[in-house]
């Protein structure tokens, strides 16, 4: 299905073609070169200075960058900035502070002149898609899943910090990456959707690291058979490839789509030029794809059904085992190979949702493999959440909800919830499909430490419209006799026009930012001084250590509006002591170490880990880290740059170190830190002080000047502040 090409290739004919040697002319002929150059601001095509041309949010991380850029000295939006409501649009944890949020949304909306999407009304991305989304953009967006690429704009995924820059009109500073050709080739099968294209992509690629920090670009003949919800339902998946972003050529249904939107202008064609030079490629025959299901804990734990359904212990059993590894000793049993009966797997919960799941076509497929076949089974259960109200109307309209809601499935408005467990909690031991983006442990909402797992599977619409045919009995859509003709879809703007505020380039600069009990200022954060001393607090032997593992999602997202609150849950899915231990390090002030001076050294936490930073963009990884103290993250590696990115501009320094043999309680002495550090030197020679004291290197790869001085600042706030 998938082909890596671990070389350079050039783009002609219609195919990939080895090349010998890097061709620095031909780069140019790239959609994304030309896109990357467009918007670099600096003269040098190799280190580039990037201002977008839009920034999103959504209502967990738009109230930190809005504070952020406030105490930085915002006046206004300076370029196009939509506050959209789709995670904490429930409003179920912690009282009034959910709304509160929104309300300050739309304050900031008016004050700084944004646009304002309320609750319930669209997830992000689904209407970035619609309503913002152009031919040649760039959109950073506080989400990981920022993905644009389908519709010719190459769109970024950052934390917050990274969007405070663009707010003070500062740039994206990142070395030109390299960008990788992913040519489709082939016609789909009856029964193959999206996510089964991108969890074969997925699969492939991240565990190598293929694509980590690369631009995706898609080429080929068989791009002109999909239709635009399908490669918008690949395009927002190559998040979890470790990608940077990704871009697509665009055609004849790009610009149906775009005027179908009431924005026919926003179309232009892209395409690479002849003998277009990548630094690797990757080809994917869509005719060999097959459905697939992604199994726990991760979308790149994946097998076509067919290959699962041969083996169903042997695969669950080793998930099986990874769970049991989260619970505390005495605390519970995880069990999946329970769920084997009669030779055939079953489910308890199927849900189709969000940017990636909630899309009309995979939603109105369902609707078509489903039909007439009633959920008969009580002991599963359908969700189905359309990604915007035009898609909800259009479902409407062409009777597919109707047709759901009869066969069983409840119908609810666009919600990010199950994505990122704040919605559709399964049972203790359950396991979930869903065509939604991730299955990282925990991330649907169970608590380990509490002796509470259950799990997700990632599977397509289809897949899961046939195993709820089948009463929860896993089965591919390929098994299914249904009608692949779907009514054309059409959107009603009006839904939009009466609901959301477009304050876009019209601040009203005397109106007030209304704030709830709940939102708090950023506490203050100390310049770095010349000498550094931490002391570990956590250390972590997973091979990779996720975002959602790092500040858990799910109901603690109500409290990141407030810094210090939101940090009490930090780690608490992955090492319960880790806020003790950071809290301990400040209350018990400086510790009396013969030779080391409390009055020329910077004294905090640190954390110790292989591969932290997968998955989400959600800057509060790092900055609950720093607001308990922590001033410096150790790691083999780190899995994607948002993460590095995050821990820079809240003054952390991402050090490296190729061995996690560190042990909790042990100081770790580094002198002239803070010279190094403004010289750019990339090796810090330090004295482990502890039952077991030695001397090592420490390593950091290169920051930019800026980056050196927000971490000898102590955060990109103080950086701003001079």
């Amino acid at each position: 299905m998938v082909k890596l090409k671990k070389y350079g290739v050039k783009y002609s004919g219609g195919r990939l073609v080895r090349c010998s040697a890097p061709d620095k002319q031909a780069r140019r002929g790239t959609m994304a070169y030309k896109i990357l150059q467009a918007h670099n601001t600096g003269s040098d095509p190799d280190k580039l200075k990037i201002k977008f041309d839009e920034i999103t949010s959504h209502d967990i991380t738009y109230v930190g960058i809005i504070q952020t850029a406030k105490a930085s000295g915002l006046k206004e939006f300076p370029i196009p900035y939509t506050l959209t409501n789709c995670h904490n649009s429930l409003c179920a944890v912690g009282g009034t502070i959910n709304e509160d949020d929104h309300v300050f949304g739309l304050s900031a909306a008016r004050k700084y002149g944004g646009a304002f999407v309320p609750p319930h009304l669209a997830v992000i991305h689904q209407y970035m898609r619609e309503m913002r989304a152009f031919c040649g953009a760039m959109i950073l967006g506080s989400d990981s899943h920022t993905r644009y690429g389908a519709l010719g704009t190459l769109a970024v995924g950052e934390g917050g910090p990274e969007l405070v820059k663009q707010l003070l009109e500062k740039t994206y500073d990142i070395d030109y990456p390299e960008i990788v050709a992913v040519q489709l080739k082939g016609r789909l099968r009856r029964g193959v959707g999206p996510q089964d294209v991108a969890l074969a992509l997925i699969k492939e690629t991240f565990g190598c690291g293929f694509v980590k920090n690369r631009v995706l670009e898609f080429v080929g003949s068989g791009i002109k058979g999909l239709s635009m919800d399908f490669r918008n339902g690949i395009d927002v998946m190559t998040t979890e490839t470790t990608c940077l972003s990704s871009i697509w050529e665009t055609d004849e249904k790009t610009e149906e789509y775009f005027a179908a939107h009431g924005r026919a202008g926003a179309y232009k064609k892209l395409s690479p030029e002849e003998g277009a030079y990548y630094d690797r490629g990757i080809v994917i025959d869509l005719s060999k794809v097959e459905p697939m299901i992604a199994l726990p804990f991760h979308p790149s734990n994946a097998y076509t059904i067919r290959d699962f359904l041969s083996r169903p212990y042997e695969l669950l059993k080793a998930c099986e085992e990874a769970g049991n590894k989260l619970l505390p000793e005495g605390k519970g049993k995880f069990c999946l190979t329970d769920k084997i009966r009669d030779g055939k797997v079953y489910v308890e919960q199927g849900v189709i949702a969000g940017c990636a799941g909630g899309m009309y076509e995979n939603i109105a497929a369902a609707a078509e493999i489903l039909k007439d076949a009633p959920v008969s089974n009580n002991d599963f259960t359908l969700d189905v959440y359309p990604s915007s109200q035009p898609v909800y109307k259009a479902l409407v309209d062409g009777g597919y909800i109707s047709r759901l809601m009869v066969d069983g499935a409840v119908v609810k408005t666009a919600f990010c919830g199950p994505c990122f467990g704040a919605g559709d909690v399964p049972a203790n031991n359950g396991l979930s499909i869903r065509h939604t983006t991730r299955n990282f442990e925990s991330r649907e909402g169970s608590k380990p430490a509490g002796g509470q797992l259950a799990a997700v599977a990632l599977m397509d619409a289809r897949s899961i419209a046939a195993t709820a045919r089948a009463g929860g009995a896993i089965t591919s859509a390929m098994d299914e006799e249904y009608s692949a003709k779907i009514k054309k879809y059409k959107f009603d703007g009006r839904i939009y026009e009466a609901r959301v505020y477009g304050g876009t380039g019209k601040p009203q600069k005397d109106a007030d930012l209304v704030y709830g009990p709940n939102i708090a200022d950023w506490p203050p954060m100390e310049a770095l001084k010349d000498n550094l001393l931490l002391k570990v607090v956590s250390v972590l032997h997973d091979p990779v250590t996720t975002t959602d593992e790092l500040i858990p999602s799910g109901e603690t997202s109500s409290y990141r509006s407030n810094p210090l609150k939101l940090a009490e849950f930090a780690l608490s899915r992955k090492d319960p002591q880790y806020v003790a231990r950071a809290k301990a390090v400040k209350a018990e002030g400086f510790p009396a170490i013969e030779g080391i001076s409390e009055k020329d050294t910077t004294y905090g936490s640190a954390v110790c880990s292989v591969k932290p930073g997968d998955g989400s963009a959600r800057e509060q990884a790092a900055s609950c880290q720093r607001v308990l103290g922590g001033v410096a993250n150790i790691a083999c590696e780190y899995a994607t740059k948002r993460y590095r990115s995050n821990l820079i501009n809240w003054g952390m320094i991402p050090f490296l170190f190729p061995k996690n043999d560190f042990a909790v309680g042990e100081y770790i002495y580094i002198e002239g830190a803070a010279q190094a550090i403004r010289e750019g030197k990339g090796e810090f020679k330090a004295k482990v002080i502890g039952d077991k004291p030695r001397e090592i290197t420490l390593k950091l790869d290169p920051l930019t000047p800026a980056e050196r001085e927000i971490i000898l600042k102590g955060c990109l706030i103080n950086y701003y502040k001079g």
